[in-house]
């Protein structure tokens, strides 16, 4: 039971890092995501690039579901994608409602986490 809401967890936090991908698609897909105007070249490059790591980011964490050898790497790295996010959110007032949706989202993500670390390290 306790791999089955460890592999669940690994998922939501999985599906969280794979959504923003589609950004990876042009200045388009992106300003729909974020309800950000995506202005010039350089900001749509860094934002492009933006949704590639985050789509590692999803692989590696869609991998530790099938692989217990990469469960750590990808807890830690998730953690530090979502905890960053969120204390940087914390930091800037006045962000948009799309950026509160990712704000929420990390949230869960943080909650499946704490879910996920503990389930892991205590059968590792």
């Amino acid at each position: 039971m306790s791999e089955f809401a460890l592999q669940i967890a690994l998922g939501v936090v999985a599906l969280i890092h794979l959504l923003p991908v589609i950004g990876v698609l042009g200045r388009g897909r992106l300003e729909g995501l974020y309800a950000t105007p995506i202005e010039g070249p350089d900001l749509e490059i860094l934002m492009r690039h933006r949704a590639v790591l985050f789509g590692g980011l999803g692989v590696l964490l869609i991998w530790a579901i099938v692989d217990p050898a990469m469960r750590s790497a990808a807890i830690v790295t998730g953690a530090l994608s979502v905890v960053s996010f969120l204390a940087l959110a914390l930091g800037v007032a006045g962000y948009n409602s799309a950026l509160r949706r990712v704000v929420i989202a990390d949230v869960i993500a943080l909650i499946a986490l704490c879910v996920a670390a503990p389930l892991h390290w205590m059968t590792a």
